[in-house]
């Protein structure tokens, strides 16, 4: 199984970024996905995350300003982003657990998850 994800860059703060992150190499009906980040000096935490029937979970420092989605076809979830906090500034990673079901805040803790991506930077500038 790989995850890759891609999209990150530089944003100022009020301007918007999508970041993508591509799944292969696994069968299987049910999954979670979900987007993680980690900051300068702070812990992985969980930002979004969503399971194959669509239910979503966030994070509350990123509530109605991110929105996950995904392309079930294209085996890719998206992180779309409005971008106005500094703590914004991170490494994204994306984490699949399949045949693994989660809903509500499961979806966002990082134990769920086994596969993950070497992440893609997302820096905010004033």
């Amino acid at each position: 199984v790989e995850l890759v994800e891609s999209g990150g860059g530089s944003v100022q703060s009020g301007g918007s970024l999508t970041l993508s992150c591509v799944a292969s190499g696994y069968k299987g009906v049910g999954y979670s996905m979900a987007w993680f980040r980690q900051g300068p000096g702070n812990e992985r935490e969980g930002v979004a995350g969503l399971n194959n029937y669509g239910a979503t979970n966030y994070a509350d420092s990123v509530k109605g300003r991110f929105t996950i989605s995904l392309e079930n076809d294209k085996k890719t979830v998206y992180l779309h982003m409005n971008i106005s906090r500094p703590e914004d500034t991170a490494m994204y990673y994306c984490g699949l657990a399949t045949g693994r079901v989660m809903w509500g805040p499961d979806l966002l803790r990082e134990s769920t998850y086994y596969y993950w991506g070497q992440g893609t930077q997302v820096t905010v500038s004033s």
